[in-house]
Formats: C-alpha cells, structure tokens, sequence
C-alpha cells in the first residue's frame, strides 16, 4: 500500500504515530506505532476497513465494514512500517481497524506469517488478538493450536443491559456464553487472559460496574485488566474521563481482587488512540 501520510503525537514514552496506508481499491487503513518505554514500540494493525460491530464509543464502528483486510494487507501493514517508515517494531496487536475475529482465516494466516521463521520470524508470544467477544472466532483460534499467542477481550460493561446498548454484538451473544468460552480457552497452563476496559465517565464507571467486572472475571482463570480511558472521537459519547475518576475505579478493582494496569493515553491529538482510528 501507499503512505499517504504519518500523523505523529509526542508523549513521555516517545512518539505514537499513525500511517494512512491506501490500499489498491483506493480504500484506506490505518496502522499505529505505539511506545512501549524502554526504546521498545507496538505495531498495531488493522484487520478490515471499518467494522460492522458499531461499538458506540468507537469511530471505526461509525464507518461501517466496508471488507476485510486480505492475508498480504495485514502482512504488509508490518512491512511497510519497518521498511518504508523506518519504524522498529518488537511487538504486534490485532487492535487497530476492525474485528480481527470476525475475518478470521486472513488474520490467522497473518500470524503464521508473522510468526514463522521463514516469513518474519516474531514469537506468538509478542503477538496479541483483540476481540469484542467473537465467539466462534475464539473457538476457532482455539482450535489452530497456537500456544504462546496472546489473546485480549473489550469487555467495557459486564452486565447484559449496558454492554448491549454500548457493544450491539452482546445482543447476539450474551455474558454468560461469552464467560463460559473464555473460560474453556486455555492454549497453555499459565496463560493470562487481557481484559480491555474502557472507562467511559457517567455509564460503566461506578462501584457495582467494578464489581460486576470481578463477578465475570472469577472463573477466568489468571487475568489482567487493562484500564483504558475513553478517548472522545468526532462523535463523542461522553468526556475523557479525569485522572481521579480512573485512580478510583482502579482502587475498586483491586479491592475486588483483579490485578489492574493503566492504559496510558497515546495518540490523542492526532486521533491515534484507542477507538479512535477510522480516518475521520
């Protein structure tokens, strides 16, 4: 694909930087390198152009899905960021653009691209799979017997009511499926499960939203939730959440027994962040 351009946002760790890539039906897709500290950067890649999964608080969601991401666009995302770009890349996140889940065969052919020694020879372990809670694409990854891949769910609100009106595909499959597949998901005996939680002041940031989030945790097994604040898009469903509004949703989760870590907020500026690619 073309560059058609390089948006970059400064922060404490080192620049995030997003790539306009234009693929060759005209169509675009977005690719984000994020700071990891420590001289180390994410790649996070795309997997469609849009989504059909309509999260409210995402702006790839407002796109609609207009296709998925072949086999070598997902591939090529990485290499046009090493090669083009002069970008140093150590991991790989199926966050970006789309529900990597629900173009399964592509995104699963990427991984052993990226993965195998004669392609581009990047351990399972430095590549993480992001989903809304695509069922049948969990029970597929499953079955493909990759052992040392990291998977990661956007949990958002853990009651049915609330994640239905914020995340339309609980409509289809509920909690209670969705708990019960992510328990049975267990590639090797100290895998951790990431549990995304995007803190959207005034509608899943109380104390019984922390503790509902406990209640479908407990029979996960080992997790870790990753605090996310909510990063207004063109469309916003609420504010940014305050640094004391996150700090106290932290303290509820602890207190609840989960082992929490802060997504810090990178990209911002130059619409970068979480939820918000979709090239507005």
């Amino acid at each position: 694909p073309d560059v058609v351009r390089v948006q970059s946002d400064s922060g404490p760790l080192g620049d995030t930087s997003k790539a306009v890539l234009r693929l060759e039906d005209g169509l675009e897709a977005e690719a984000v390198r994020i700071p990891m500290g420590r001289g180390r950067y994410t790649l996070c890649v795309s997997s469609q152009v849009g989504c059909k999964m309509g999260c409210a608080f995402c702006e790839t969601g407002r796109m609609g899905l207009l296709r998925h991401l072949r086999t070598d666009e997902i591939v090529a995302q990485l290499l046009v960021s090493r090669q083009r770009l002069g970008w140093d890349v150590r991991n790989i996140v199926f966050m970006g653009m789309g529900e990597a889940l629900d173009n399964a065969d592509h995104v699963i052919r990427a991984i052993r691209v990226f993965n195998d020694e004669a392609g581009l020879a990047i351990g399972q372990e430095r590549i993480t799979v992001c989903t809304v809670g695509h069922v049948e694409g969990i029970r597929r990854l499953d079955s493909e017997g990759f052992k040392r891949l990291n998977l990661s769910i956007s949990l958002n609100a853990a009651n049915d009511s609330l994640r239905s009106e914020i995340m339309p595909v609980n409509r289809r499959t509920q909690l209670s499926e969705l708990q019960a597949t992510l328990a049975s998901y267990r590639p090797r005996r100290n895998f951790a499960l990431g549990v995304n939680y995007c803190l959207l002041p005034g509608i899943n940031d109380s104390r019984a939203d922390a503790r509902a989030v406990a209640e479908f945790c407990s029979p996960l097994g080992r997790v870790l939730v990753n605090l996310i604040p909510y990063n207004p898009g063109t469309q916003p469903l609420t504010r940014a959440p305050a640094d004391a509004e996150v700090e106290q949703f932290i303290t509820w989760l602890r207190e609840e027994g989960l082992p929490v870590r802060e997504r810090i907020t990178k990209g911002r500026s130059v619409m970068a962040a979480c939820g918000q690619l979709g090239n507005p």
